[in-house]
């Protein structure tokens, strides 16, 4: 465990749910911040119920992926009492995240407008589908759709297939890391000039500014990049998979040293004088010839023995499934997975944070019950025990309807 965490101190209010927000805000959790997770007293955060890996009724693996060292708070934000709650507790916050539609907002009394009066310097971090100040604040909106908008599937797969998605939420999650940023940034100004302000993410804008260098190649070239065979670099050949004689590795050779070192260690240092080759606009031009010589060469060997003779000489990877990913030994090495101390569930494995502080990765607590902070927090603001039944009964009387 790391004895100082950059975000100790600080804290962050997150009315949050799913995937994305919770997955932003749980990189501040990780490194250090306390992150209040505001839940409704109808069931908290539906992912809690999220199947099929479930956890007694109120938890789910899924939850704990997204939730570790979070502090859960049940309040509903709809009642007078459970806004009075709300904003004494911003009152001692320095942000306020939510990743709700983009109507929500406004209407709930999460922005910068509804709150500055309590803190001046709170910072409100909005994650919507599609932004806050146009005709689609109110659409509901996923990664998916984001990925289908705005070409991601077009741009996925072989060619001649239908169009698919990538195999993880990448909207969601890149999203999540801009809202962080975006928070932390809003931070840095309140402390220098003591006025907070709304910070706001999309996915739909994040999906869009995935695209990258392609878009630039299409905004000022008109050219469309398209997908090429063996998930291949649009520029860069060879950049791709290649058959071995037990599966497929996949090889980035970007600099001339490396393509020479791949010939040569393939038994075909012929390929580098090959005026087909000489070149990379030439491998591009011929790309196709190069990949029928390049698989006979590599269906030599298994992809474990080519391994072992490039690996940490040229850019190369084994393709492997989900399976063989995670269980990879270098996975272990470098302390990417951990195991909580999950009371319903002790030894539950999840992935670590991947930052590390003064070369330690931060360790990871689980997830909390649903309510499980709610008599503390309410306790530190003022609350009586008589007042705090009061606001947990409220909640499990509003449940009850």
């Amino acid at each position: 465990m790391t004895s100082h965490l950059p975000l100790t101190g600080y804290r962050i209010v997150a009315v949050e749910q799913y995937g994305a927000g919770p997955y932003g805000s749980q990189y501040l959790s990780e490194l250090g911040a306390e992150v209040i997770k505001i839940e409704s007293p109808h069931g908290g955060d539906v992912s809690r119920r999220t199947s099929p890996f479930t956890i007694g009724d109120e938890d789910s693996e899924f939850f704990q992926t997204f939730n570790s060292n979070k502090k859960s708070l049940v309040l509903d934000l709809k009642s007078d009492s459970g806004r009075a709650a709300f904003e004494k507790l911003i009152a001692t916050a320095d942000g306020v995240l939510n990743n709700l539609r983009g109507d929500l907002p406004a209407k709930l009394g999460l922005d910068y407008a509804s709150l500055k009066s309590i803190k001046p310097a709170i910072v409100c971090a909005h994650l919507s589908a599609y932004g806050r100040d146009n005709e689609r604040a109110r659409w509901p909106g996923y990664d998916y759709l984001m990925q289908a908008e705005a070409g991601f599937c077009h741009l996925t797969g072989e060619p001649g297939t239908p169009p698919a998605r990538f195999g993880l939420s990448v909207v969601d999650f890149m999203t999540g890391m801009n809202m962080a940023i975006a928070l932390l940034a809003g931070l840095l100004g309140a402390q220098r000039t003591g006025r907070g302000c709304d910070v706001d993410v999309s996915l739909f804008d994040v999906a869009l500014h995935q695209l990258s260098y392609p878009a630039t190649w299409y905004l000022n070239n008109d050219y469309v990049t398209t997908r090429l065979p063996r998930g291949a670099h649009p520029a860069t050949v060879p950049a791709q998979s290649y058959r071995t004689a037990d599966g497929w590795i996949y090889v980035l050779c970007m600099l001339p040293k490396f393509w020479e070192e791949l010939c040569r260690g393939l038994g075909r240092p012929d390929l580098i004088e090959d005026p087909r080759f000489i070149d990379i606009m030439a491998r591009r031009e011929n790309r196709d010839l190069l990949t029928e010589e390049l698989d006979l060469a590599f269906m030599t060997r298994t992809t474990a023995e080519w391994m072992g003779l490039f690996g940490g000489h040229i850019p190369v990877a084994p393709v492997n499934d989900l399976k063989q990913g995670l269980d990879n030994p270098f996975v272990a090495q470098v302390g990417m997975i951990q195991a909580l101390a999950h009371p319903q569930k002790p030894g539950l494995k999840k992935l670590s944070c991947p930052i590390k502080v003064n070369g330690q990765r931060p360790s990871s607590r689980p997830a909390p019950a649903l309510g499980a902070d709610s008599e503390a927090l309410l306790r530190e603001l003022g609350y009586s025990d008589e007042q705090i039944a009061g606001l947990l009964d409220e909640g499990n009387a509003d449940e009850g309807r």
